[in-house]
């Protein structure tokens, strides 16, 4: 019997809001690259938040920083992150997970998209190098002057610098 073809593309999204990108939110998206076809990447839009970066420098960030994974879309989305992964017929949604208080809530949501729209969740543990790491702590640390070079790669250190240098 023949082997029969694959076909079927398989695909994921890893969603955020990525304000900015870090080491933490890269070992997720490489690790999903390797498991699927193509990882979207979701921007999301926050209008009620102000973020640090513009969105479309967000994206021009991770597509630069991803590049290197050969299987990376990079896009934004205003809405319900089902609405995304219908819209492009994505099954799973990939996060990672730092700590059991992320757990909780991360439940919730993916109890509600599965009962919205069928889309999986998969929760992917973070590394143990990047279990404290988030966005809102680095631009926090770099605010005040703290060296954050080890935490997110290195052309988003020298925007993430140059951006709080601007507004001081």
């Amino acid at each position: 019997m023949a082997v029969q073809e694959k076909t079927t593309v398989r695909r994921a999204v890893c969603p955020g809001s990525f304000d900015p990108i870090t080491n933490g939110h890269l070992d997720i998206i490489e690790r999903a690259s390797r498991l699927y076809d193509v990882v979207h990447i979701a921007v999301l839009i926050n209008k009620s938040k102000q973020g640090l970066f513009t969105v479309e420098e967000r994206i021009q960030m991770i597509e630069e920083v991803s590049a290197g994974y050969g299987n990376v879309v990079v896009e934004s989305h205003h809405g319900l992150l089902v609405d995304y992964c219908r819209d492009r017929g994505i099954p799973a949604i990939v996060k990672g997970l730092r700590a059991v208080s992320d757990f909780d809530y991360e439940l919730q949501m993916a109890q509600m998209n599965i009962g919205l729209s069928g889309v999986e969740t998969l929760f992917v543990p973070t590394s143990p190098t990047y279990s404290f790491l988030s966005s809102s702590l680095v631009k926090e640390v770099a605010a005040y002057g703290g060296d954050v070079s080890h935490l997110v790669p290195a052309l988003v250190h020298r925007r993430l610098v140059a951006r709080i240098a601007e507004r001081k």
